[in-house]
């Protein structure tokens, strides 16, 4: 059975950073292409970042660019998102899955959630 499991959230001040992981197991992810998305309180599933099943590519949302990074380390079987310079409006909880196909940016291209990692911004 496969288990996703996200780590690495908490509470920072605006400007602050985090580095999220996303582990799995009954599964290795080398061969799958990843997502992240995250949900605020009272709001839809959105799409935060993608990376390739090799890493050779990535995406993000346009509210991360340039502050948010996804990586991978398939030593580890592991994909990471670092998240700088954060905003209060990044608040909400993180999930990792993997992707099954489809539009990338849409939730139902994904099987597999995990309980997600709180991320909170104070301002």
């Amino acid at each position: 059975q496969v288990q996703v499991v996200e780590s690495g959230g908490g509470l920072v001040q605006a400007g602050g950073s985090l580095r999220l992981s996303c582990a799995a197991s009954g599964h290795t992810f080398r061969y799958n292409s990843m997502g992240w998305f995250r949900q605020a309180p009272g709001k839809e599933r959105e799409f935060v970042s993608y990376i390739t099943w090799n890493g050779g590519s990535t995406d993000y949302a346009d509210s991360v660019k340039g502050r948010f990074t996804i990586s991978r380390d398939d030593a580890k079987n592991t994909v990471n998102l670092q998240l700088n310079n954060l905003k209060p409006e990044d608040t909400g909880v993180y999930y990792c899955s993997i992707y099954a196909g489809g539009d990338y940016r849409s939730s139902k291209s994904y099987n597999y959630w995990g309980q997600g990692t709180q991320v909170t911004v104070s301002s």
